[in-house]
């Protein structure tokens, strides 16, 4: 499988905390990668130093083979770098069509808004509907829904299942799913470990800001005694 991303050796502070020490992973084209951890590990804070919206104090980030180390979010975004980020943050006084509109950026590929909507047939009925307005689900698909219409060859997945039901995160991995199987790749960051390893194709675990597993995800999701002391979990199921 052909490389898409590589991070080497990030290493990020947030003013003299030192955040992430030596990250170093990479994203194949056409799998999905789950990050794991338990909060404050520093997976968010990894994506956001793919994306150009926290300076690195050392490291590289390349993206199909090109240096893209501090460039600004806008450049990144420009190569296909899509982001479903944690909370949804949307624009809450815009419809659900307005959203969608604001995402386009010109990258040519599959995903108009049409298509979008033809995937993801909700947004099609809440098209009018003021995002503020939506629910936990309705907004994760909105969520989602604006990362393609930015034509990403890369997803960037920050906590989907977040407080949404059991039947809406089956929905949400669904269409996870199906974006893999149209040839995005996706970096998905977990808390729910099993879930995460039930779709990925591998697997790296953070603890204090540093890789401490990487790994095929079916055989870390088949060892219930290794997620348990990776993850600091005490209701894994054996």
């Amino acid at each position: 499988m052909s490389e898409l991303l590589r991070l080497e050796a990030l290493n990020a502070y947030y003013g003299k905390s030192h955040i992430l020490h030596d990250v170093s992973l990479t994203v194949g084209k056409g799998e999905i990668v789950a990050l794991l951890g338990l909060n404050g590990a520093g997976k968010t804070t990894t994506m956001r130093c793919i994306l150009g919206l926290m300076r690195l104090r050392s490291g590289a980030v390349a993206y199909e083979g090109k240096d893209i180390t501090g460039w600004p979010a806008y450049r990144v975004a420009r190569l296909g770098i899509g982001y479903v980020p944690e909370g949804r943050r949307m624009f809450r006084d815009l419809t659900t069509l307005e959203n969608l509109q604001l995402a386009e950026n010109g990258r040519p590929g599959e995903w108009s808004i049409a298509r979008v909507i033809e995937q993801l047939p909700k947004l099609g009925e809440l098209r009018s509907r003021k995002a503020g307005r939506l629910s936990g689900g309705e907004q994760e698909m909105l969520s989602i829904g604006r990362a393609l219409a930015t034509n990403p060859t890369l997803l960037l997945v920050d906590e989907p299942s977040q407080g949404l039901a059991p039947m809406i995160v089956e929905d949400v991995y669904r269409i996870l799913a199906e974006m893999k199987a149209r040839g995005v790749s996706i970096l998905l960051v977990e808390q729910n470990a099993l879930l995460a390893l039930k779709f990925a194709d591998r697997a790296y675990v953070m603890d204090g800001g540093r890789i401490v597993y990487a790994g095929d995800a079916h055989s870390l999701r088949e060892d219930t005694d290794r997620i348990r002391t990776l993850m600091g979990l005490t209701d894994v199921p054996a």
